[in-house]
């Protein structure tokens, strides 16, 4: 039987520990909070590293399953667990895990598996909810990775694994790749480089999505610049009524990919 340790001091190491890796400043681990990210957590291959309740947490189901990946498990009185905690109402649970790595041959091996051979490359998105939510639909629409670029938001932070809702735990994701590095990756592997952008003139509803694609998303704030846009094989844009000028980047991200994923159906 295994069992719990008890944390009491605020200083204990493993919590300041917790801290840092919550704060992003421990990068080869991630901090899962919640039930239903502690539950997506289950459903993939994460390392589990350790795990801290708080002392009114309630679900043996969900502890016993956690203490299957991981024997370092402990209790934390309420006023302790929220110095830890990320959210204002935790739920009394937080994981550690070892942080995902992909390389570029695990996504590119994928193509040939997936609903809609795309790879999807973001370039300096600073949301890290808007990042979440790309990622939820790009695993809903069976893509076969993500790309993130240099000055990106963390994949991995807190607020963005919460609006991936346990995407970002199985979807092959590489971070702090640049565009050039990009660009010759997809060329090398025949995917055609596909940017999205409001200039273009190539309804996204006439592209033959069966062939390939690196498709190209830039920052909610500039989009993709001139130079860019020079680099890329092909330019689409989502056509919009009454002078609406822009979507939000997560909206035109699911707009595409699920039209994609239907015309491959």
């Amino acid at each position: 039987m295994i069992e719990i340790e008890k944390i009491t001091s605020r200083y204990n190491r493993r919590l300041v520990r917790a801290r840092k890796i919550r704060e992003g400043r421990e990068t080869a681990f991630i901090f899962v909070e919640g039930r239903r990210l502690v539950k997506e957590a289950l459903r993939s291959n994460l390392d589990f590293e350790e795990c801290f309740l708080s002392e009114s947490f309630q679900g043996d189901a969900l502890i016993r399953a956690v203490l299957e990946r991981t024997d370092a498990i402990a209790e934390i009185p309420e006023h302790i667990f929220s110095t830890i905690a990320d959210t204002n109402q935790p739920q009394g649970i937080i994981l550690i895990t070892k942080r995902p790595e992909t390389t570029a041959m695990d996504i590119m091996s994928r193509l040939g598996f997936v609903t809609l051979p795309v790879v999807i490359f973001l370039k300096e998105i600073n949301n890290p909810s808007n990042l979440g939510a790309i990622l939820r639909t790009a695993e809903a629409a069976d893509v076969a990775g993500v790309i993130v670029s240099e000055k990106s938001a963390d994949v991995f932070s807190p607020k963005a694994l919460r609006a991936a809702m346990g995407a970002s735990f199985r979807l092959p994701i590489r971070e702090n790749v640049g565009y050039d590095a990009v660009l010759d990756w997809s060329r090398e592997g025949d995917l055609i480089t596909t940017a999205v952008d409001i200039s273009a003139e190539v309804d996204y509803t006439t592209v033959d999505w069966s062939h390939p694609r690196l498709l190209i998303f830039g920052s909610e704030a500039h989009g993709l610049d001139d130079k860019d846009l020079e680099m890329v094989t092909e330019k689409i844009l989502i056509p919009m009524a009454n002078n609406v000028e822009s979507l939000n980047l997560a909206v035109s991200a699911g707009i595409i990919l699920f039209e994609a994923k239907r015309h491959n159906s």
